[in-house]
């Protein structure tokens, strides 16, 4: 985590601001996925643009001859953690030669989007499986903690979601407000009321 007098910043302004197709691009991301405001991409395009450096470097030493133990090393730790994630599929670049499946894994690294990350966001996870009504509406609910990842309440939105850990998406069961008045069924309750 680090010192707390030395925090660095997790993203990277854009270095020309007012270019106005990158401003098209970010707005229908922040459409797409309900985003509160651009740092929410820039941070998804820092998360991206680290492991894309690895991957160069890594792809710059292999270079055609057998790579060395640390760098297989090092490339599949690199793999494993965006499989993890979710953000690679697991049978994505399978080759038989050593040299040629780390390159073309790598490659697949390197051929990621802003929109993988964003896809695997819990706001994301909670709208897809059909928690909520709207991505807005997700974003609600976690924040206002009535979202658990394994029964353990997650106020994050971009929380990134693991595989293992979507399919235990869920209410958080000691929710303050009931799951009936979070799903939308509230308008049901009170027409049964006025009819008794």
């Amino acid at each position: 985590m680090g010192h707390p007098k030395r925090r660095k910043k997790t993203y990277e302004r854009p270095r020309r601001p007012w270019v106005m197709q990158r401003i098209k691009e970010e707005k229908e991301l922040a459409e797409k996925y309900g985003l509160k405001n651009k740092r929410e991409i820039w941070k998804a395009a820092s998360f991206i643009k680290g492991y894309r450096r690895e991957a160069r470097n890594i792809l710059a030493e292999v270079a055609g001859r057998k790579p060395a133990e640390h760098t297989m090393k090092k490339s599949e730790a690199i793999l494993t953690s965006l499989k993890r994630k979710g953000i690679l599929k697991e049978g994505v670049g399978e080759v038989e030669n050593e040299v040629e499946s780390v390159g073309s894994r790598l490659e697949d690294v390197l051929a990621l989007s802003i929109e993988n990350i964003l896809e695997r966001r819990l706001q994301t996870r909670v709208y897809k499986k059909g928690l909520s009504n709207s991505l807005k509406h997700a974003r609600q609910l976690i924040v206002h903690g009535h979202i658990a990842v394994n029964n353990r309440r997650v106020t994050v939105p971009s929380y990134i979601v693991s595989v293992d850990e979507e399919r235990g998406i869920d209410y958080y069961e000691h929710a303050p407000v009931s799951i009936s008045t979070i799903s939308g069924e509230k308008g049901e309750e009170i027409e049964e009321g006025k009819e008794k």
